[in-house]
């Protein structure tokens, strides 16, 4: 085989089909005669149904049916959808709370989905939804983690004081023992603010029912879930689901999960003999989609006269919302206890947290999921510590590096870190954001009125999700080769760096191969698509089938050319002290023509042997109007550690797009509900989204440490911009604000919250 097939160049080869209009989305792909399914949504957040009245819209012209929970039971549909409960400190597991598909005598959150109406269109379905006459008794809410402390409403039975998950890692003891005989100790609160995915495209869906089978497609981010999960919420044996995936136009983790809507609109489907179809407008997506983040965290971080890291706790409260999602449970814990510790030699951890049920929309997985929050936590305590000791946030940092010749290194939480040279990429991160120039820039805002910050964070992440895939190689009779994967594009570019990646491996010509993805009964088994793992894992999975057909085909040939061993280079398989040289579509071609159709496709699974952990340093500027609040994003260089880079070009747009979304969190996104749990954010007029004059163009340069993880030396990079940006941003705000008073900032950095706090600075220096 030829060798890895990194930093290969050119196009996506998508491109063309989604830049002239030819992409197939959820919308695109509805049935012809589908009905239009419109969903009655939760108008308060917490609430008994007293009445539900669907006659009137039962009646209304274009209508097919309207359903309530009680239809849903009706058809057997009772069970509840997939939410994780994980362990807990207690040697038990967190509450797991029943979650109908549709609210069953009680409301729980604004945009709960209460009926469904099915109609010949989507305007005929929305008016019978507004004919539904649904009255109710307010119940008490609880509207924010601030108000679900002691005392407040319970939302559901079996989790009191509202905990749904009680959970802890690390050694408390030795952390204490720590942080007591500290020569010094930074302590720092950071709140995540909520904010929610806001895909390009809104989730969708569609059903049909054969008389047999069920085929549901939605745009998620792999089919296997779904497709287990129809079953067991329908009633059905598994090889009666088959699930699609088509285009999609944006996950970041939002779409990986089951909703109620899937059901529902899968169980009319089947009941009524006539495919459904469901495309959501933006308000309800947003009121109904999963939140992300929304935590708040207390740190301490112990140091020892030298500047070195003695113990580090962290005590956290994170927001569930109404239910548990399908991993709400593991984001504050198991996945923010993945990086606990960052990059940083720390000899004792421990991590209390607690997650708790709110009357919101349920809160998962965001971009990142978990290691966002945990490095943003520890990276600003790092920074805050630097200040408080001071000392430079480079060299704070530079000292307390977990050592090149440590690794592998086992972290607190039982991670093993496989390689790792983080002080060489931060030299270059220092030296390429001209660190030392920054004085003379911070004089030159200064003379114009400006306040200037210069903002550190050093990051790793762990790649996360199943760390086996599959993959699958097919020649076509019509001389095309079929690569089937295991996971699935949400937009990052998979089909050209697979098809690319095949093709090097082999010699076959890219432009005969063709990427099959999301469909289960194409492809028997898969981890879909989150956690960064999709190109490290699937490219293994690939290299391994490879391997497998490759060895295949030299046997068959040996024998078929009556040859001494034969060999494959730079793709030509040839016997050596013979002139017989084949192309491995030649060799395709001549097993076809001798009957072996058993060469003609090859699968294989691979297990990955460990993890790999991206990393990098992130450093920007920006610079404020005290007079305004407003802020600029002036620089931001990012110098990563994604080992050997399969696609240079896809992985820059992957980290541009996480910074971008990192920014978004950082500086203007929040999803805000009242006292009472209505949402205020509702629209893209209220939940402010970035724009492009809102960045500069950003820097990025590949320190690479090829991980030993994998044949391929490569690390995940699609998380790698957000995890790194939030506490980068917050930091270089900070050190803008820090000579003017102020001591303490959080997200979103708004002019508004920027400006309060210079004024509250101003009042107390006065």
């Amino acid at each position: 085989m030829r060798a890895f097939g990194q930093s290969q160049g050119g196009t996506r080869r998508e491109d063309h089909r989604f830049l002239t209009g030819a992409g197939r989305y959820i919308a695109d792909t509805i049935p012809q005669g589908a009905l239009h399914a419109v969903f009655l949504r939760a108008p308060v957040a917490h609430a008994r149904i007293t009445a539900l009245d669907v006659e009137e819209a039962r009646a209304m012209p274009g209508v097919a049916a309207v359903w309530t929970a009680a239809d849903l039971a009706d058809q057997g549909v009772t069970a509840s959808i997939f939410g994780a409960a994980i362990g807990d400190r207690h040697g038990g597991k967190g509450a797991a709370p029943h979650r109908p598909v549709l609210a069953d005598g009680v409301m729980r959150h604004v945009g709960e989905a209460v009926a469904v109406v099915l109609a010949e269109t989507r305007a005929q379905a929305a008016d019978a939804a507004e004919a539904i006459m649904l009255e109710h008794e307010d119940l008490p809410v609880v509207s924010a983690l601030a108000s679900a402390g002691a005392g407040a409403p319970v939302i559901h039975d079996t989790a009191p004081g509202n905990v749904g998950i009680d959970w802890e890692v690390g050694d408390a003891d030795a952390t204490e023992a720590a942080l007591a005989r500290a020569a010094h100790v930074t302590r720092i609160t950071v709140r995540q603010n909520r904010v929610t995915a806001a895909s390009i495209e809104p989730r969708g869906a569609w059903a049909e029912w054969d008389g047999a089978r069920l085929h549901f497609a939605f745009n998620g981010q792999g089919v296997w879930t779904m497709k287990r999960e129809m079953a067991r919420m329908l009633g059905l044996e598994p090889d009666a689901v088959r699930v699609t995936i088509p285009d999609v136009g944006g996950g970041f983790g939002m779409k990986v999960m089951v909703y109620p809507e899937h059901f529902a609109i899968a169980a009319a489907a089947r009941a009524l003999g006539r495919p459904v179809g469901w495309v959501p407008e933006r308000g309800e997506s947003i009121a109904s989609d999963n939140g992300a983040r929304d935590l708040i965290s207390e740190a301490e971080m112990g140091f020892d006269a030298d500047g070195r890291i003695t113990g580090y706790r962290v005590r956290s409260r994170f927001n569930l919302g109404a239910y548990n999602s399908q991993f709400g449970q593991n984001i504050q814990t198991v996945l923010f206890s993945r990086v606990l510790t960052g990059v940083y030699h720390i000899p004792a951890a421990h991590l209390g947290v607690q997650g708790i049920y709110t009357n919101t929309t349920p809160v998962d997985a965001y971009r990142g999921a978990g290691r966002p929050e945990a490095i943003t936590l520890v990276e600003r305590c790092m920074d805050m510590a630097a200040r408080e000791l001071g000392l430079s946030p480079f060299d704070l940092r530079a000292r307390n590096f977990i050592a090149p010749d440590a690794f592998p290194y086992d972290t607190p939480s039982g991670l093993a870190y496989d390689v790792g040279e983080f002080g060489r990429v931060l030299a270059q991160a220092q030296d390429r954001a001209d660190v030392a120039g920054f004085a003379a820039r911070r004089a030159a805002s200064a003379a114009a009125g400006r306040l200037r910050g210069l903002g550190l964070a050093y990051y790793i992440e762990a790649i996360l999700g199943d760390d086996a895939e599959n993959a699958a190689i097919e020649f076509g009779d019509d001389g095309r080769v079929r690569l089937y994967v295991g996971t699935q594009s949400n937009g990052q570019g998979h089909e050209t760096v697979y098809a690319r990646y095949l093709a090097d491996l082999t010699g076959l010509d890219e432009a005969l191969i063709d990427v099959v993805q999301g469909d289960s009964d194409r492809i028997a088994r898969g981890g879909g698509t989150g956690g960064s793992r999709s190109v490290t894992v699937q490219s293994v999975a690939t290299h391994g089938t490879v391997e497998a057909m490759i060895d295949a085909f030299a046997a068959f040939l040996e024998a078929e050319l009556d040859a001494g061993a034969v060999r494959f280079d730079d793709g030509i398989f040839s016997a050596p002290g013979t002139n017989q040289r084949l192309t491995l579509a030649e060799a395709a071609d001549l097993a076809r023509a001798q009957g072996r159709r058993d060469l003609l496709r090859h699968e294989r699974r691979v297990q990955l042997p460990g993890r790999s952990f991206p990393n990098g340093a992130h450093v920007c500027e920006v610079e404020i109007d005290p007079e305004t609040g407003a802020l600029r994003l002036d620089r931001f260089l990012a110098v990563d550690d994604f080992g050997n880079l399969m696609n240079p070009a896809l992985a820059i747009g992957q980290v541009h797009g996480g910074v971008a979304q990192g920014y978004g969190q950082a500086v203007c996104e929040e999803v805000i509900y009242d006292a009472d749990g209505q949402l205020l954010s509702g629209s893209f007029m209220d939940y402010a989204m970035p724009r492009a004059d809102d960045l500069p163009f950003f820097g990025f340069e590949s320190v690479p440490v090829p991980s030993v993880n994998n044949p391929i030396g490569m690390k995940g990079c699609g998380e790698a911009g957000t995890v790194g940006a939030m506490a980068a941003l917050s930091n270089a705000v900070l050190d803008a604000l820090w000579d003017q008073g102020v001591r303490s900032v959080d997200m979103p950095l708004t002019p508004q919250r920027i400006w309060g706090w210079l004024q509250d600075a101003r009042r107390d220096a006065a």
